[in-house]
């Protein structure tokens, strides 16, 4: 019997290009891979599906199917926290559907099989970090196929992958995951998106298409801090003023607070919100971590907040794959 065991990073999801109807491509997401916080999960073949945790049987069952397998017993054994802008759906219905694919001796074809499992219905930044870390930015999808309503579950591709770049790794992401309501998913994120993207302002995509290619890529490519972290910040700001009306504010509370203060720090730079939050991250170096975590905990404490402050190297790499047993 094969034990194959995958392992994955969050990942920051930094805003997107375009959420308005009048231009040609939808969506677009510009997001980083973590080492960490991780995901990981442990898959043995076995005659059906057995899984502790619901969220866990329900991947399961999934890549059971999409694979075309008898059965699987999946275990986790680490865990992101849920919705709270780090990816931790993506990176759990993916790692599910490598291991599940590993047990039982078959490639995994994430990216083919992501929208089977749910995954990369608007942004691919997830499968793409899932697949090789980094910074990524992907196309988008057609907005003609999009309109207001998305196609049908799994019947879509995962945006293609325009840019992906290794970041320096002295760098070091400041996250902070303030104890606070989790932010929206399934349902709710839909009806959200659709009232955002019926009234979304085609001329911020205007603007962020000129931050991401005369700043944000240069920055990446020549893996320059300041100016990598101005333009991401840039951005995030930009794509608040889409959802303002959705969360209540540029940023939703209490991330709105959290990133003003943070904005202060001086050994940070890129401060913003990730996806729907309330996460919240900053970009410093390796040699400013204690300064960094330092001013997130004070930040913390000032607003009567508990939370969890985590210094992440970025990904270089994809989720890790270990297979153990028959055939190893």
């Amino acid at each position: 019997m094969t034990t194959a065991t995958v392992s994955a990073g969050a990942r920051l999801h930094v805003g997107f290009q375009n959420l308005s109807l009048a231009r040609e491509r939808l969506y677009g997401g510009i997001g980083i891979g973590l080492a960490e916080p991780r995901v990981t999960v442990t898959a043995e073949p076995a005659a059906s599906v057995a899984a502790a945790d619901p969220l866990l049987r329900d991947y399961a069952n999934r890549a059971v199917d999409v694979l075309g397998v008898s059965g699987v017993t999946i275990t986790l054994e680490e865990s992101l926290p849920r919705h709270v802008g780090l990816g931790s759906g993506t990176q759990l219905a993916l790692a599910v559907l490598t291991a599940t694919a590993r047990a039982h001796g078959l490639e995994p074809r994430v990216r083919e099989r992501a929208p089977a499992m749910g995954r990369g219905g608007r942004s691919g930044v997830g499968v793409a970090t899932f697949e090789g870390g980094g910074f990524v930015v992907d196309a988008g999808h057609p907005t003609a196929r999009f309109t207001t309503e998305p196609p049908a579950e799994g019947d879509w591709t995962v945006p293609p992958v325009v840019a992906r770049h290794d970041l320096p790794s002295e760098w070091r992401f400041l996250v902070v995951v303030p104890d606070a309501d989790p932010g929206r998913s399934g349902d709710d994120e839909d009806a959200s998106m659709r009232a955002v993207v019926e009234r979304a302002d085609p001329a911020i995509a205007d603007e962020i298409a000129g931050v991401v290619t005369r700043k944000l890529l240069p920055a990446a490519a020549a893996g320059r801090l300041e100016p990598f972290g101005e333009a991401i910040a840039e951005i995030g700001r930009k794509n608040g003023a889409w959802y303002a009306d959705a969360q209540g504010g540029v940023f939703r509370p209490p991330a709105g607070e959290l990133v003003e203060s943070l904005e202060d720090c001086p050994v940070l730079s890129g401060v913003g919100q990730s996806s729907w939050g309330p996460v919240v991250y900053g970009v410093t170096n390796a040699a400013h971590t204690d300064e960094a975590a330092a001013a997130a905990r004070d930040v913390l404490a000032d607003r009567g907040l508990e939370g969890t402050v985590v210094l992440a190297a970025p990904a270089g790499t994809g989720a890790r794959v270990r297979t153990t047993g028959d055939g190893q």
